[in-house]
């Protein structure tokens, strides 16, 4: 039978999502006979009892403390009492490495969906993010799983990890309510995890009226801010459905909306609020629209991004009454519907129009009933999952539009892209993009006024505070403008050390008489560095790049390295020439090349680097590496300077790190190549590094790095 289901019935992914369904709603009975068991554990009745009748009351009292305590019972934190006796006995289980059943539980429907989201998208296997908390949560035993996810929900630098985790946001959220060792902050992650809306819940306290009510007090700020010559020009000057959607795409997600105003075919003036989403990998913990607060801002009408949006609106002046349609991408999109269910919005403003793309709107409804709604998510794009697409299975709302299409970008966040959703709505759904065009007649005029607003959220210190808060610039490249100095805020890295044929490695230099390599005794030293950047400037990357100990360019001296280090890193006059460089994204690859001049090819790789052990595989670069780097001891840390070529030029960039560093001096680590698949494996071959280990190994699970803009060096 189970064989007959599986070839006629719905797919694997859907067995699977079921089955979660009907594991949380297990984990759901749980939790409620733990609270309906310490609710009579602590009723007066049975107090009073246990002090009339303590052979039968004390026994009984007794009884149901260990069924909630005992870990062969519901074990565990989950129980409520208002005296606080209850969190004090949770707590005490939690000190013991018990975790609650309900919990465990909700942890296998965890799995379950994970299982069932990478069925849809394989490539989340290696998205450093993911693969982390995913093998946190599949460890064989479900106490671990349960502390590894608390471990990453507590710790703020964890949210670059959970930045990745989009497509199983609801799931986590699920499970976060029974993580949470506050009884009182249980109920309302519970509640989030049951669907329950928490706008109106009383266990939150929070209400429409106290978000319209909201001031600059509660760190939600928007300030208005110019325009760069080359965005002014980008800014639509006519009303349309896709100039709208170039506006937002042309604001990026550095924290601004866009308001304008725009003189209608009836001669009206009405108003345009246009809000952008979050950018995978890129850090706004300065901004409100950060992937944190997206969460919230996903599950609760009071988040940072849309009091931020609310004060800009106010910041506009836009008059009561008038006319206002509101567009959103991603979490802009949500923020948006989260102001049109507003009762006291929409009485000072008559929303007309909201329309959210890539966003996850589900079933929301607005607060007032004309609000024409639409809705455009591509099948692909697993942002507007958690949100519940398939809001039509519902009774369906009057006024509601709805475009779900399969796209023919599948990979995430590719799919998510605005820029990509433009290009479906031009050549996929052109009909789709027809019809919203149609329901915004009254917007489809001449712009008036454009003005854009900073949103920033001022309850959090800039991500990477204050190592990384430094002056950046905009410098052109290929694939796009890139702000330096780079900053990376959460890497991890592995540099492995060969002695090598001093010979060899200046074959491998280019062929100039004042760039030699440095000498160790007899030998040079090439370092083959292993990057996993899990949240940068330039997005989420891998790097793989092989380098050779360089002298001074103009006055070279033996053990010139030796001083060296002592050295500030802008002081210092040695440093390592990038050979060979391979790098994850395009973004990262033209970066490279046109910004610091090293010779980097676009080459995928799946890196782990934090555990034990050391796991490279690189089939398109025709190499991997593998074992562990041993003991280590702690050293300082260390900067770098790094040596590349453009024309006739050297390049020199200073790359400054901040984190923890170790040295192991017995690796057992080895390099393995097959076959030489590009300039990286052929240098490699080269040098001959898959024939031995490695002298020393610099490990650095995690740390935070800045790579400042190339000087050029007349040499």
């Amino acid at each position: 039978m189970a064989a007959h289901r599986r070839a006629s019935g719905p797919p694997t992914k859907e067995l699977l999502r079921e089955c979660a369904h009907d594991v949380v709603d297990v984990a759901e009975g749980i939790r409620e006979v733990c609270a309906r068991t310490s609710s009579v554990l602590f009723a007066p009745a049975l107090t009073s009892s246990a002090h009339r009748r303590p052979r039968t009351g004390l026994a009984a009292r007794w009884a149901l403390l260990r069924a909630l305590t005992n870990k062969q019972g519901l074990g565990g934190s989950a129980i409520v009492a208002p005296d606080g006796v209850g969190h004090l006995l949770g707590a005490a289980g939690e000190a013991l490495g018990r975790e609650s059943l309900a919990a465990q539980v909700a942890v296998t429907s965890l799995r379950l969906r994970i299982a069932a989201v990478l069925l849809d998208h394989p490539e989340f296997e290696h998205d450093p993010g993911i693969r982390r908390l995913t093998d946190a949560v599949t460890a064989d035993r479900d106490p671990e799983a349960v502390r590894a996810l608390r471990t990453l929900f507590k710790d703020q630098g964890a949210q670059h990890a959970l930045a990745g985790l989009t497509p199983i946001l609801a799931e986590l959220l699920a499970v976060r309510g029974l993580l949470d060792e506050d009884p009182l902050n249980d109920e309302t992650a519970w509640a989030l995890a049951v669907g329950r809306d928490l706008a109106a819940d009383p266990v939150t306290g929070l209400t429409t009226s106290r978000l319209f009510a909201v001031d600059q007090g509660e760190g939600a700020t928007a300030r208005s801010v110019e325009l760069s010559a080359r965005e002014r020009q980008g800014i639509t000057d006519e009303g349309s459905f896709l100039g709208f959607l170039r506006n937002i795409d042309l604001l990026s997600a550095d924290g601004r909306v866009l308001v304008q105003e725009v003189r209608g075919p009836d001669g009206v003036l009405r108003y345009v609020v246009q809000a952008p989403g979050t950018a995978p990998g890129r850090p706004r913990h300065d901004s409100p629209q950060d992937f944190a607060d997206a969460w919230r801002n996903l599950f609760m009408a009071d988040s940072p991004y849309t009091r931020s949006v609310l004060l800009a609106i106010r910041r506009h002046g836009i008059p009561r009454g008038a006319d206002l349609a509101l567009l959103g991408h991603g979490e802009g999109g949500t923020a948006l519907m989260n102001l049109a269910q507003d009762d006291e919005f929409c009485r000072a403003y008559r929303v007309t129009h909201v329309v959210a793309v890539g966003s996850p709107v589900g079933d929301k409804r607005p607060a007032d009933p004309r609000t024409w709604v639409a809705g455009i998510t591509n099948r692909y794009d697993i942002v507007p999952g958690p949100g519940g697409r398939g809001a039509s299975a519902l009774a369906p709302h009057p006024n509601r539009y709805e475009a779900d299409y399969a796209g023919p970008d599948r990979e995430f966040p590719l799919c998510h892209l605005l820029r990509v959703y433009i290009e479906h709505l031009e050549t996929v759904i052109p009909r789709t993009a027809q019809d919203i065009d149609l329901a915004l007649t009254p917007y489809r005029g001449p712009v008036e006024l454009t003005r854009v607003y900073q949103l920033q959220d001022r309850a959090h210190p800039p991500e990477g505070y204050p190592f990384l808060t430094v002056p950046t610039t905009s410098l052109p490249t290929s694939a796009g403008p890139v702000d330096v100095p780079v900053r990376y805020y959460d890497s991890s890295a592995a540099h492995l050390c060969y002695p090598v044929d001093t010979d060899v490695a200046r074959s491998l230099l280019p062929d100039v008489t004042w760039m030699v390599p440095t000498r160790l005794g007899r030998r040079a030293l090439a370092v083959l560095s292993l990057y996993e950047h899990r949240c940068t400037t330039i997005g989420p990357y891998t790097e793989l790049g092989l380098s050779i100990l360089v002298d001074d360019l103009w006055r070279p001296h033996a053990y010139d390295i030796a001083v060296d280090l002592l050295r500030r890193v802008d002081l210092r006059r040695t440093g390592r020439y990038v050979v060979s460089l391979a790098v994850g994204t395009e973004e990262a690859r033209a970066v490279a090349a046109e910004v610091w001049g090293q010779p980097a090819v676009h080459g995928s790789a799946a890196v782990d680097l934090p555990g034990r052990e050391l796991h490279v595989e690189a089939p398109e670069l025709g190499l991997s590496v593998e074992g562990g780097p041993g003991p280590g001891v702690r050293c300082p840390e260390v900067d770098w300077v790094l040596y590349g070529r453009r024309g006739d030029s050297t390049v020199r960039t200073l790359v400054r790190a901040h984190g923890r560093l170790q040295l192991h001096g017995r690796p057992r680590v080895r390099l393995r190549l097959d076959g030489a698949h590009g300039p990286l494996a052929r240098h490699l071959q080269i040098l001959e590094l898959d024939t031995v280990r490695p002298r020393f190994v610099l490990s650095s699970p995690r740390f935070m790095a800045r790579r400042s803009a190339g000087a050029v060096l007349p040499r």
